[in-house]
């Protein structure tokens, strides 16, 4: 297949690109349009899809439409929802939650499973061309961190204003507050990716589906059930426990980050600096130490075992919520940089080298079933509850104001992320004691 590894290239990247167009930045939206208290529900809603969104179009695509064209229905699917919900918010300057929030999750829906279908698609076209899947993969993966990325750097940057389109990175331009990253133009990009994957995915080779007579498989074996056997195991079922603690820390500071940033604009002495005007593209500095830690793990896990560098990744998030509550973007800037860096550890360390250990310690009759069990517990329960409950910590101790003309989230946050901060020091300690492991070392 020619140009093969520059085709699965192109698609992640815009796979991850969607997502990257409006992840990190949609609270900087939210906020002024009215729905300020609601960050949280946005947020914990990825999470509610992905507990059974993932396994119904996984089941389809492996026993009735080929893997690259279901992924082409659902990134179309997932792209005329969002335009829809950009249209909604275009034409609505205040936003009315129910329905704003309606086609939100719809456009949600549909490209959660997106993310697995994409590994699904890389991994059958690799090994039908003949290539090493643990070796040729992880490149190709790491250009979707990129075009997360890139999709940043462009909403943080670019806004088009009654037919003016340009780039800017601070407030002397007139139009610095209307760049995408605080306005409903970063659902529009974001709807504009999904179309363009959508189709683009049909062009991509055939992937096979599995033929044949019925499945001999039950309803447990099919959704995937099955895996919840493994809490039989003590071991299995402490690590399981802890990836749902640790997932509860995932997705806070997607959902709070930016705004949090963003808020020193509302301060007199901070208005004017970087980082204060440019929190989106301050905050990919954790995307790019992501794509870099991913390469680390390797080592990591054959010099220490999966305890330690779990641990490693447990401690991370402690650093990463303390770096956000004692810094600033003026002289303690460097300080939001150390919690963007420790970012890739924590994220990349937990997730990955906990799919590899599911991978390591079941049977092989019921991997793909531990493996969403893994995502499950982390990306399904953990990130709900965990979100929803920072949603209410946060605006308990912060408020939407009006400064100016611009509205930004002011208060105590520094208490917030000493609250998440303690919450991830309890559970490093917890599983420090609690998880037992012992480590072959690798030669």
């Amino acid at each position: 297949m020619k140009n093969l590894k520059f085709r699965l290239i192109a698609m992640n990247f815009l796979e991850f690109a969607i997502w990257g167009a409006y992840l990190t930045c949609l609270g900087q939206y939210l906020g002024p349009s009215g729905l300020g208290d609601k960050i949280a529900w946005f947020y914990s809603v990825q999470g509610v899809v992905s507990i059974f969104m993932p396994a119904v179009v996984g089941i389809i695509a492996d026993k009735y439409i080929q893997p690259q064209k279901m992924l082409g229905i659902c990134h179309l699917l997932a792209g005329v929802f969002m335009l829809a919900t950009w249209y909604y918010g275009y034409t609505h300057p205040t936003l009315q939650f129910a329905p704003f929030f309606a086609l939100y999750t719809l456009s949600v829906a549909f490209y959660m499973p997106t993310i697995a279908l994409s590994n699904t698609v890389a991994f059958s076209l690799l090994k039908r061309g003949g290539y090493d899947t643990v070796k040729d993969f992880p490149p190709i993966r790491v250009l979707g961190t990129v075009g997360f990325i890139v999709a940043m750097w462009f909403v943080n940057s670019f806004y088009f204003v009654d037919g003016n389109f340009g780039f800017t990175l601070t407030d002397a331009n007139p139009y610095a507050s209307m760049r995408f990253q605080y306005t409903v133009q970063q659902l529009l990009t974001c709807g504009a990716l999904g179309i363009l994957l959508g189709l683009y995915s049909f062009t991509l080779p055939k992937c096979p589906i599995t033929t044949g007579g019925q499945s001999s498989k039950g309803l447990v074996q099919t959704l995937g059930l099955d895996a919840f056997k493994l809490f039989r195991q003590k071991k299995m079922a402490i690590f399981f426990i802890f990836s749902m603690l640790l997932g509860v820390s995932l997705q806070i500071t997607n959902g709070f980050a930016t705004p949090f940033i963003s808020s020193f604009k509302g301060i007199a002495e901070y208005a004017d600096t970087f980082g204060a005007n440019n929190a989106t593209l301050l905050t990919s500095l954790s995307q790019i130490s992501e794509a870099c830690c991913i390469l680390l793990i390797p080592f990591f896990l054959k010099r220490y075992g999966i305890k330690k560098v779990m641990m490693i990744a447990m401690f991370a998030w402690v650093l990463r919520f303390g770096f956000f509550g004692v810094g600033n973007p003026g002289n303690g800037v460097w300080l939001f940089v150390f919690s963007m860096l420790v970012y890739g550890v924590a994220f990349d360390f937990f997730n990955v080298s906990g799919a590899l250990f599911v991978e390591q310690e079941t049977d092989n009759s019921i991997k793909a079933s531990a493996q969403g069990l893994f995502m499950l517990m982390t990306n399904g329960i953990g990130a709900t509850f965990g979100t929803l409950i920072a949603g209410k910590i946060v605006n308990h101790y912060c408020a939407w104001q009006s400064v100016g003309e611009q509205s930004y989230m002011i208060g105590d946050w520094q208490t917030p992320w000493f609250i998440f901060a303690g919450y991830a020091l309890a559970v490093f300690i917890l599983f420090t004691i609690l998880f037992k492991y012992k480590h072959t070392r690798a030669k």
